[in-house]
């Protein structure tokens, strides 16, 4: 298993960036948004704004859903974050950007400016700096360790994965989602 791939260790004091990193999973798992090809970015920010619910439990406990295309307006532009949450136990503020292909070495200065943006306009002044998590589709663990080099700020690069393919062996033999909802709720109706 490879390590997670972030730079808290250098932009946050030693306690947080623990916190932070046990917060952070290296690939997080959307198979739940019934995604089974490439979509736009905006498609999958959709779907997991309807399947809140199952998104934070993904991304583990201590996550509230804040909104998504979180508006921030400074020096007269506007600025979106594809979805912001904060975290409870590390009480700060969590920016997540989405992007459907592979990693790309600028994705790390765009967060750092979000995060230097939710400091200076969003954050508490009781409230612990600002963490970015920056999620694709792909990465190569080289690039994502060149682009963090000197950014102070702390941001994690992770991967999601969409539906996986279930084994030939296994296709059309077992009910589909609704169908067992559907008969789970006849079960407990009956009880």
């Amino acid at each position: 298993m490879l390590p997670k791939q972030h730079n808290f260790q250098k932009a946050l004091p030693v306690h947080l960036a623990e916190q932070a990193d046990k917060a952070m999973k290296d690939v997080y798992m959307l198979d739940f948004l019934g995604i089974t090809k490439p979509v736009l970015e905006r498609e999958i920010e959709s779907r997991m704004v309807v399947a809140i619910k199952d998104v934070l439990l993904e991304l583990g406990y201590g996550f509230a859903f804040l909104g998504n295309q979180y508006r921030i307006k400074a020096n007269q532009n506007e600025y979106f974050i594809d979805l912001l949450f904060y975290h409870r136990r590390l009480k700060c503020l969590v920016a997540v950007e989405l992007k459907a292909g592979k990693f790309q070495p600028e994705y790390a200065g765009k967060m750092n400016f979000y995060l230097n943006l939710l400091d200076a306009y969003v954050k508490e002044k009781e409230e612990n700096p600002p963490i970015g998590i920056i999620l694709c589709a792909d990465r190569d663990k080289f690039e994502v360790e060149f682009a963090l080099r000197g950014i102070d700020k702390p941001v994690g690069v992770a991967e999601y994965r969409l539906t996986t393919k279930l084994p030939k062996s296994l296709v059309g033999k077992l009910p589909d989602v609704n169908r067992l909802k559907r008969e789970i709720m006849k079960e407990l109706k009956g009880k």
